[in-house]
């Protein structure tokens, strides 16, 4: 049974950081593309960053520059390294391996003062 957990979330204030992990239980990640999205309640789901399986990345334009998405394929782990943290960060962050519809529970980052 494949299985993805998040950890990491919490409260933070505007300009601090966070780093969010996902541990894969079941899936070999080194062979696959992981992803994080976020939701705040309300909204549809959006996606925010992705790491190839050959270390490739891509980022949201919202991000880019200040999240940084990893992986350690040793620990079957990928993060997200989460700097200049605003407000608007606040949601619902989810990691994925889309190919395969397998998602985490999710975990809750709050940006506030």
């Amino acid at each position: 049974q494949v299985q993805l957990v998040e950890s990491g979330g919490g409260v933070v204030q505007p300009g601090g950081s966070l780093r969010l992990s996902c541990l894969a239980s079941g899936i070999d990640f080194s062979l696959y593309t992981g992803e994080w999205y976020r939701q705040v309640p309300g909204n549809e789901r959006e996606f925010v960053a992705r790491i190839g399986s050959s270390g490739v990345t891509y980022y949201v334009a919202a991000v880019k520059g200040r999240f940084t998405i990893s992986k350690d394929n040793s620990r079957n782990t990928m993060y997200l390294q989460m700097n200049s943290l605003k407000p608007e960060d606040t949601a619902v962050y989810y990691c994925a391996v889309v190919a395969r519809n397998y998602w985490g529970q999710g975990t809750q980052v709050t940006v506030s003062s």
